[in-house]
């Protein structure tokens, strides 16, 4: 196993510096700057719901339904990878070298929902994913201190750099993934996400996208799979939900979410979920 993950992080520290060498090359490196005004498309989703990861022995397959994450491949072959499947793998491939279940508060999260049932990432496309999983590796077969923190933290960048190979490779169905991927639509969708409060109109929402009001309702239903009010009304819902259940107050969770009045924010979380928000408070229900 040792002399193995050795031999597979020679690979990868080689293919590194090759892959270095030749960016600092080019002449711009240091001047060119990322594409100018992309929006990050993950950070909302990261601040209101965590995003836990646990290393699990690669001897047994992840829990059953458990979105699970895992590093594999030969490094002779060329095939070494990072795969993440929804519901977990009842068998995990015989090149396997690291296996991690994942947690993004799965039920309450619109982002995991959206999620193809397998993603698979080739490490040899990205610098940095094989810079990590060059880290993570090191740390999975040497027995150092604070080696699990070590390998939960690298699992979660991994992670994270799947969720952005999805959401650049887009979606071939309707939903979340295809209108954060879109180059336009996403702009919308994150300012949702970003400032819920703010009394958003359509107009404004194509504004944000740099599109007219006809072309943006359009694109929206057809890429999202329903308005841009509806999406706006069901992620105030989701976050209102995860405010009530840490124990804030009705009111101000209305507030925060941009409901007019906590009766308007008690009638729609009422239609949303079957019963009223101060209910939610008492019972402590699960998240849906």
């Amino acid at each position: 196993m040792a002399s193995a993950s050795g031999s597979f992080n020679e690979w990868l520290h080689e293919s590194l510096k090759h892959r270095m060498l030749m960016v600092m090359k080019s002449p711009y490196f240091m001047i060119q700057s990322p594409t100018p005004g992309k929006m990050d498309r993950l950070a909302a989703f990261i601040e209101v719901f965590k995003l836990r990861i646990a290393v699990v022995s690669t001897s047994r397959a992840s829990s059953p339904g458990s979105p699970a994450l895992l590093l594999a491949g030969s490094e002779d072959e060329g095939n070494a990878r990072v795969v993440f499947r929804l519901h977990g793998f009842s068998e995990v491939p015989d090149d396997v070298r690291v296996v991690a279940e994942v947690d993004f508060d799965n039920e309450a999260n619109p982002l995991m929902s959206a999620l193809p049932d397998e993603i698979s990432v080739p490490l040899g496309g990205s610098i940095a994913l094989q810079a990590t999983a060059m880290a993570f590796l090191t740390e999975a077969v040497e027995s150092r201190c604070g080696r699990s923190a070590a390998l939960n933290r690298l699992a979660e960048v991994l992670m994270l750099m799947v969720l952005r190979s999805a959401i650049d490779s887009g979606a071939q169905q309707p939903g979340l993934l295809a209108g954060l991927a879109h180059a336009s639509l996403h702009r919308a969708l994150v300012s949702i996400h970003e400032m819920p409060a703010h009394p958003w109109t359509v107009d404004d929402l194509a504004a944000s996208a740099a599109m007219s009001r006809s072309a943006f309702m359009s694109s929206f239903r057809t890429t999202v799979g329903m308005t841009p009010m509806a999406y706006l009304g069901a992620w105030r819902l989701k976050l209102a939900r995860r405010h009530l259940e840490a124990g804030e107050a009705v009111k101000l969770t209305a507030r925060r979410t941009g409901f007019g009045s906590a009766a308007a924010f008690s009638r729609a979380f009422s239609r949303a979920y079957g019963h009223a928000p101060a209910d939610l408070k008492r019972a402590g229900a699960p998240a849906l």
